[in-house]
């Protein structure tokens, strides 16, 4: 688990306010508010509090030796993907948050200046084309869902409006009913997909955020690897499927203004972030009894 720092925003800086955390190697550091602010009573007594994660990155000052940038997120996290879903492992990568945090700008990025998602299929493509083994060939397969309001919605297909179906397969696990799978060629290709679900992704305005996401986005690769034994003529195949996920922000309604529909996204993006952390927090404690049963269990 990572964790990235964003520089203060417009409606931040407009408040006079003072960015109250550190990043120290791995650690994450928050401070406690001045306690010269009146509006900071509450908090004075709060100690300053040290979290450890995977990374700690700072982003909020590009002149600092320590910043980070879409590269070298990329880097950390998206090579270490590639190299598991080649191998044949399903991976994952999501950004979770409270909104207006910048989760959409690490996975997707803002013009030029790429994010998770895009430098990661522009890379596939890149060790894809210098594939020099004959006897491998391989297809790339790509959707995109929203889940908005508790309804999942085909981003690759505007024309179909209505609530996609999640199914439970017997061997391949869940899956989206009806969904589209579309086949690419390039990263070209990737990238114009990728700018026709966006345009129809949901987006709205709120007090915390102008272009607040209302809905998760799910961007899914599907690679597949053939291999052709020379001595047996006989083809294997090896599936893996990439997960690129851009969670809706948590949120307080009395700090967004929600009112009418802009209320019940707020909550029905809580309660599916709320039920999130439980599975992970099931799947984290179930790891922790199998590891001290097995050894370690390393995850992405």
């Amino acid at each position: 688990m990572v964790v990235r720092c964003r520089p203060l925003n417009s409606r931040e800086q407009a408040r006079g306010a003072k960015c109250l955390i550190e990043m120290r190697g791995n650690q994450t550091i928050l401070h406690r508010p001045d306690s010269s602010d009146p509006g900071n009573a509450k908090a004075t007594k709060k100690e300053d509090m040290a979290f450890t994660f995977d990374k700690s990155y700072w982003s909020a000052d590009k002149s600092a030796s320590n910043y980070a940038d879409q590269k070298t997120l990329y880097e950390d996290l998206g090579v270490e993907l590639l190299d598991h879903s080649f191998d044949g492992y399903n991976t994952c990568i999501f950004a979770y948050g409270q909104t207006g945090s910048g989760k959409s700008y690490s996975m997707m990025g803002y013009g030029e200046d790429k994010g998770i998602i895009p430098l990661t299929c522009s890379a596939l493509f890149e060790r894809i084309s210098n594939n020099k083994n004959p006897n491998i060939t391989y297809k790339v397969q790509v959707s995109y869902i929203e889940i908005y309001n508790e309804r999942v919605r085909d981003l690759l297909n505007p024309k179909n409006k209505g609530n996609l179906k999640v199914r439970e397969h017997p061997v391949l696990g869940p899956y989206v009913e009806d969904l589209s799978k579309l086949l690419v060629n390039s990263f070209d290709d990737i990238e114009n997909l990728m700018d026709e679900g966006n345009k129809a992704r949901t987006v709205a305005a709120t007090n915390m955020n102008a272009t607040s996401s209302r809905s998760h986005a799910v961007f899914t690769l599907l690679l597949t690897q053939k291999r052709l034994d020379e001595e047996t003529k006989m083809e294997t195949e090896k599936v893996a499927r990439i997960s690129l996920v851009d969670l809706a922000g948590s949120e307080r309604a009395n700090s967004t203004g929600a009112t009418g529909d802009r209320l019940k996204e707020g909550a029905n993006i809580n309660k599916s972030l709320t039920t999130l952390g439980k599975v992970i927090a099931a799947l984290a404690e179930s790891s922790g009894k199998s590891s001290k049963k097995k050894g370690t269990i390393r995850t992405l």
